[in-house]
């Protein structure tokens, strides 16, 4: 985008945190703030991914950073001010245009999985099973996956992130073409 770009900080955290945006537990997963352009996530969470979500590795634990840096970047290009400002004035689009925007920042990560798979020094390159864990990892996460491990029921109208199918599609949108102008999400009919 020709900008400049700030790095976000991670704040890893144990139960509780103050951030920018208010006191945070760990029962809210990980969370960018925009206020303090500061990524959170309780350390623990990664337990959960692994045990509870079924998305281990060490991959997996990125592109959770990954998709949260994506929410940074978001904010950075004001796509987040936008889509708050939307959601405003048209109270009935709040939750498609928060999926819409999660799904963005998990295309945004697979933009970043992609520039380190095609970094082929020893270092920092992935190998086919590190981006396979992330695709398991976006599907873990998705809420149609769970809404049914907690009520055992799907219901479409209550998400906020976007399904398993939705959040890996865009994660792989991101990773085969490398450019964040291909992580349009707003602008298809159905993301």
């Amino acid at each position: 985008s020709d900008r400049n770009y700030t790095d976000a900080k991670l704040n890893l955290f144990r139960g509780t945190v103050n951030s920018g945006c208010g006191r945070a537990s760990s029962a809210m997963g990980p969370f960018y703030c925009p206020a303090d352009s500061e990524v959170y996530i309780d350390e623990t969470f990664f337990d959960e991914l692994s045990s509870r979500f079924g998305a281990p590795g060490d991959f997996a634990q990125a592109y959770v950073v990954a998709h949260e840096v994506g929410h940074h970047v978001q904010n950075l290009l004001g796509i987040s001010d936008d889509v708050q400002r939307l959601s405003s004035q048209n109270p009935d689009q709040a939750n498609q245009l928060s999926i819409r925007l999660e799904l963005q920042a998990d295309c945004l990560a697979g933009v970043w999985a992609h520039s380190v798979y095609a970094d082929d020094s020893a270092d920092r390159g992935l190998e086919q099973g590190d981006i396979e864990e992330g695709i398991g990892a976006a599907a873990a996460v998705g809420d149609d996956r769970i809404q049914e491990q907690a009520t055992g029921r799907i219901d479409p109208e209550s998400w906020n992130h976007g399904s398993s199918d939705q959040r890996v599609k865009w994660f792989k949108v991101g990773f085969d073409g490398g450019k964040a102008d291909q992580c349009d999400t707003f602008g298809v009919d159905q993301p």
